[in-house]
């Protein structure tokens, strides 16, 4: 039992870890470095789900898990057969949960910069510009739009 609950514990944590795409937030590692700003204008906007690439994860630490859960019930055959179904359903939870725990509500920006030459950026929802509205373009290990007031 100590061993399915390390399991499910260390699924919960890995499925948690979704990537910090605000516009206002920063690594350390991005701080005093210099990057590229250019202005722009905001020609569209529209809302979208940013997800993980990597379900993996989840799914592998379910299936073990429900795998060693499953292999608890009964004896001989039904262990096995209880390790199978619990590595099938494990392995599904797992996959559903770090779904659902990475997904989050996105911003997709197309702008135009001063140049006439048009851009996309998909960014966090904790700035949000219209259409029309004034903007730098930042360039750097996270590329992102600032409103230019």
């Amino acid at each position: 039992m100590k061993k399915l609950l390390s399991i499910i514990s260390a699924s919960a944590v890995l499925a948690a870890c979704a990537a910090n795409i605000n516009s206002n937030h920063y690594e350390t590692s991005q701080a005093g470095t210099v990057g590229q700003v250019q202005p722009c204008t905001v020609v569209s906007v529209r809302q979208v789900n940013v997800s993980s690439a990597d379900s993996s994860t989840g799914a592998v630490i379910g299936t073990i898990g429900g795998g060693v859960a499953g292999s608890t019930i009964g004896h001989g055959r039904g262990s096995v057969l209880g390790a199978l179904g619990g590595a099938a359903l494990g392995g599904i939870a797992g996959n559903m949960a770090q779904e659902g725990l990475t997904s989050q509500d996105g911003v997709e920006y197309i702008v135009k910069l001063d140049n006439g030459t048009m851009r996309t950026i998909t960014q966090g929802t904790d700035v949000y510009m219209q259409p029309g509205q004034k903007c730098y373009l930042l360039y750097g290990k996270q590329s992102r739009i600032i409103p230019a007031n």
